[in-house]
């Protein structure tokens, strides 16, 4: 496999999968050589936080927590997994990253949506969460994203 199931990036995932844990996004690069990913950051900052760490140079994975509030009285959390596409990217490394990504979902098993990014801007919050409220089904927001 790709490196995407060592006991480091396993041990990240049940980490943002508990409800205990304050780790809520982690992130996956290739190494300078070779084929291999390996885990490069982990955090507690959200989506904002992983967005800042994403590299133009690279093509690379994340799975990020988002909590969000349907109303008043309710919050909902749902996971999301990230293709980040940089522009700058390596041509082959590009070509290759939707058959890779299969790898990396094979471990990173549970999430509402997958978000193909070449762009920070693609990662905007907001527009994160509406399209998690979309995939959750019921939406208690009228629609209002």
């Amino acid at each position: 496999m790709s490196g995407a199931n060592s006991p480091d990036v396993l041990a990240a995932y049940d980490s943002i999968r508990s409800d205990k844990e304050e780790q809520n996004w982690l992130l996956l690069s290739y190494g300078a050589t070779g084929n291999k990913l390996q885990l490069t950051a982990t955090g507690t900052g959200g989506l904002s936080e992983l967005t800042a760490q994403l590299d133009d140079s690279q093509v690379q994975y994340a799975y990020v927590r988002v909590e969000y509030a349907n109303d008043a009285e309710s919050k909902r959390v749902k996971f999301a997994f990230v293709v980040w596409i940089g522009e700058n990217a390596k041509v082959m490394r590009k070509a290759r990253a939707s058959i890779e990504a299969g790898d990396v979902k094979k471990v990173l098993s549970h999430y509402s949506v997958e978000l193909t990014a070449n762009d920070k801007g693609d990662l905007d919050e907001q527009e994160v969460v509406k399209r998690l409220r979309k995939a959750g089904g019921a939406d208690y927001n009228g629609g209002r994203g």
